[in-house]
């Protein structure tokens, strides 16, 4: 017997009904076909129970910045939902590349030659083998994760000719307060030179504009589940404290 769905069910069922109306009404405008666009629902912070009211409501494809935080909630809904699919879109460390392999359909982050041998080993051992999509710091920020634009072709040769990675798209995340689509144009024209049909760009603020640009995926959290919680926040929760008190 499943748990009960929380009290915000209905609100997250509200928020995915508007988030792919949007995506439909962005394809529209850009002549695209709905069909070609992936909602990503980023639940990370949030709990399973937010999850599951997402599932009850028709959404199947997730993402999640942390592999042990994505262990802790997955594995045990993937049985009552076969089509579910996670994606482990946060920097990933090269100690959690096997977890990564057992855990995610896709890793949107492989960023760095360790990294690629890291996931190519956990691969062999668990004979498993996620979709892979290479993160590009189109902003050259070195707070980010990602590979340097000029370093991303090199990158790409070595993950399939050095370590035999089927890489199938690029991701990025545009800096905050810049224009995203000139980040947007160039990861797209990027992935046509080199043969990637997947590219994982635009976040609850500008994924209309990634639509335009031509992404496959878009990825929305705060828009379906709401703001997320932070630590001391959770730590109230915990305690018994209601937010807004103590």
């Amino acid at each position: 017997m499943t748990d009960p769905l929380p009290p915000a069910a209905d609100a997250i069922a509200a928020n995915l009904a508007r988030i792919k109306a949007r995506i439909a009404e962005a394809c529209a405008r850009a002549g695209r076909d709905p069909a070609g666009v992936t909602l990503v629902a980023v639940s990370k912070t949030h709990p399973a129970e937010a999850v599951r009211a997402a599932l009850a409501a028709g959404q199947a494809v997730f993402g999640e910045n942390r592999v042990q935080e994505a262990a802790g909630k997955f594995p045990a809904l993937r049985p009552d939902h076969p089509g579910l699919r996670l994606h482990i879109i946060g920097g990933l460390q090269t100690n959690k590349a096997r977890d990564a392999v057992r855990v995610a359909d896709v890793i949107e982050s492989l960023d760095r030659p360790k990294l690629a041998a890291a996931i190519a080993e956990a691969i062999r051992r668990e004979g498993r083998s996620p979709e892979l999509l290479v993160q590009v710091n189109t902003g050259a920020e070195p707070q980010k994760s990602g590979i340097a634009r000029d370093e991303a072709r090199d990158f790409l040769r070595a993950c399939r000719e050095e370590h035999g990675l089927a890489v199938s798209g690029l991701m990025c995340i545009p800096p905050e307060g810049e224009d995203p689509v000139p980040h947007f144009r160039w990861l797209a024209e990027f992935a046509a030179k080199e043969g990637l049909g997947t590219l994982s760009m635009g976040m609850s603020g500008d994924f209309e504009s990634a639509i335009a640009c031509g992404t496959t995926q878009v990825r929305v959290g705060s828009a379906i589940f709401g703001a997320r919680p932070y630590p001391a926040q959770a730590a109230g929760l915990a305690s018994g404290q209601a937010l807004g008190q103590g």
